[in-house]
């Protein structure tokens, strides 16, 4: 049976002016939420919470004890459910689960006896690593560190303080920087998909990797180590499920790539862009800041800054949908 969370709502005020949000509520501070859950299924207890148009019929049918909700929408709200006020829903309620959490991860500092630590490795304060794990030479582990069972780490990694790997990854020539998760089943460092095309002749890879502080990937992702220097995430990145990075590829701060999407060698990527699922890329283009590629995308082609694109080839979204309808009509 799952324990509830009873959280205050000063506590949840908090976290949220913490984190630069206005607040707005007549809620007393000792007020106690023991989840939070979605307009329909809210009971009592509970604290929900209210972002898109398409779903009033629910918000007015909603049990809660509360509901974040934009100040323009409060007449909605039946009287049993008050209105807590915020300057963003679906900031306020990404912050707010954190806080409901019942699958947070911390280093209790224990080593099992079942893992083998190479004599070349250092580990510092307070790392965990569980059974059938290994750590081999030239690896580095910082502070409060998590490693899962049955997990490869190295040779020639570094992981910085704060950083959750689960079970079954392998990590080698890399270096992860802090507060970063590294999902079940992620292979990252290995050789990369290289040989010269008439004799198929191997190509060596002899970089690494470099996963910016507070990125997430997903598990059964692979980040192949580049040929030369280095194949880089960048930082508050979020890699789903299945992806496949090639080497020498290069991805900006705050990518948001969904699952089973894959990219080829020596691509660019900028800042701020968002991949949909099972997009692919083609090797050696530069895609710009604040692009977003629409799922299943073939890119073939460079993309500009804030450029959004779909369909294969991928092209301005707004031309694809003149063709789609163009295409239909003929039918």
């Amino acid at each position: 049976m799952k324990i509830l969370k009873k959280i205050k709502y000063i506590d949840i005020k908090n976290l949220l002016e913490k984190n630069s949000l206005k607040v707005n509520s007549l809620i007393l501070d000792d007020e106690i939420f023991e989840s939070i859950k979605s307009l329909y299924n809210a009971k009592e207890n509970d604290l929900s919470f209210f972002s898109n148009q398409k779903y009033f019929n629910n918000l007015k049918k909603i049990r809660a004890k509360a509901c974040l909700i934009d100040n323009q929408y409060i007449d909605y709200l039946p009287k049993n459910c008050k209105p807590i006020i915020v300057s963003d829903t679906y900031l306020a309620l990404a912050l707010i689960t954190n806080l409901f959490s019942d699958d947070e991860q911390k280093s209790n500092g224990i080593i099992s006896d079942y893992s083998i630590i190479s004599s070349q490795s250092k580990l510092n304060k307070n790392v965990q690593i569980n059974s059938f794990s290994v750590i081999k030479d030239n690896t580095e582990i910082c502070e409060n560190v998590c490693i899962g069972s049955n997990s490869t780490i190295g040779p020639n990694v570094l992981i910085n303080k704060n950083v959750i790997i689960n079970d079954n990854v392998s990590i080698s020539n890399s270096i992860i920087m802090e507060n970063c998760i590294i999902k079940s089943g992620a292979k990252i460092g290995g050789t990369g998909f290289g040989f010269e095309m008439k004799t198929k002749q191997k190509i060596s890879h002899n970089g690494n990797v470099i996963i910016g502080k507070n990125s997430s990937i997903g598990s059964n992702t692979t980040i192949d180590r580049a040929v030369f220097d280095s194949t880089s995430i960048g930082e508050y990145s979020n890699i789903d499920n299945l992806v496949q990075v090639a080497h020498n590829v290069n991805i900006g701060n705050f990518a948001v790539i969904a699952a089973q999407v894959g990219i080829a060698g020596s691509t660019i990527i900028g800042n701020h862009v968002k991949i949909g699922g099972q997009a692919g890329i083609s090797g050696h283009l530069k895609i710009g800041d604040n692009v977003t590629i629409a799922a299943k995308s073939g890119v073939t082609k460079n993309i500009s800054d804030n450029m959004i694109v779909a369909g294969f080839p991928a092209k301005d979204i707004r031309l694809w949908k003149k063709e789609v309808i163009r295409n239909s009509l003929k039918k």
